[in-house]
């Protein structure tokens, strides 16, 4: 690890770390001996780091150069909290871990005052059922997504039947019955729906839909919202929906 990738998870760790931060936790983190770590501190101190704290004591970043300064008034930052908080619940690992981080960063940004504030946060989000269990990477269809790539995804639908087919990923949605994919289909010429849940396998593949990307989802986006009209113009028999993913 190069000496400013770790000087940048230092200062990570420093944002969002439990506070004041032991340095051998801190040494954990950035994977060096406690000696390189002090040195780290000192010199990010030299760069403008306003970081309290001494050995045998722990540390605290409580102004963060790097970070521009933010003005949010309460119940913009109650609403941050409670997406982000959502967001850690409901999201795979690695978005979990972002939102917690993003958290971090904004709170580094802002005048005492304001952090207590975050940190004494009134709206709160639990959510006491488990997500189902994914299959597939989504850190995976995630990185296809913004590379506008497309995937191979063998798939199970609702009837069980497992087909192999190639779709473009235009966006990940978050569903009640956990995370889905929004994509177009080669294999059925047409805009489809598949729930993470029920991939067997999603591997990336060397074919690139840009810059189709944003159209495509405009136009999946407006049929969507044109069933959506139609389905509340007619009559459910029965009450039932059917389940189209």
């Amino acid at each position: 690890m190069s000496r400013p990738e770790r000087l940048f998870r230092l200062m990570n760790a420093l944002r969002v770390l439990p506070k004041p931060v032991t340095a051998a936790r801190l040494a954990i983190e950035t994977e060096v001996s406690e000696r390189t770590l002090y040195r780290d501190i000192a010199s990010l101190r030299a760069s403008g780091a306003l970081i309290d704290g001494a050995a045998g004591v722990g540390y605290t970043l409580t102004e963060d150069p790097a970070l521009p300064p933010q003005t949010f008034d309460r119940i913009e930052m109650e609403a941050l909290v409670v997406g982000l908080s959502d967001v850690r619940q409901r999201g795979d690992a690695q978005l979990a871990k972002a939102a917690e981080s993003a958290l971090a960063k904004i709170a580094a940004t802002l005048p005492e005052r304001l952090q207590r504030q975050i940190l004494h946060a009134t709206h709160m989000v639990y959510r006491y059922q488990v997500p189902p269990n994914v299959a597939p990477d989504i850190s995976q269809i995630r990185t296809a997504s913004w590379e506008e790539t497309a995937i191979d995804l063998r798939y199970r639908d609702v009837d069980g039947a497992l087909t192999d087919r190639r779709v473009y990923p235009l966006a990940i949605v978050y569903l009640d019955r956990g995370p889905g994919l929004l994509a177009w289909c080669c294999l059925r010429k047409d805009f489809r729906k598949f729930l993470m849940s029920r991939m067997e396998s999603a591997e990336p593949a060397d074919e690139s839909f840009r810059p189709n990307r944003v159209r495509l989802l405009r136009d999946y986006i407006s049929q969507m919202s044109e069933e959506s009209l139609n389905q509340m113009s007619v009559p459910k028999q029965g009450g039932q929906i059917n389940d189209v993913w």
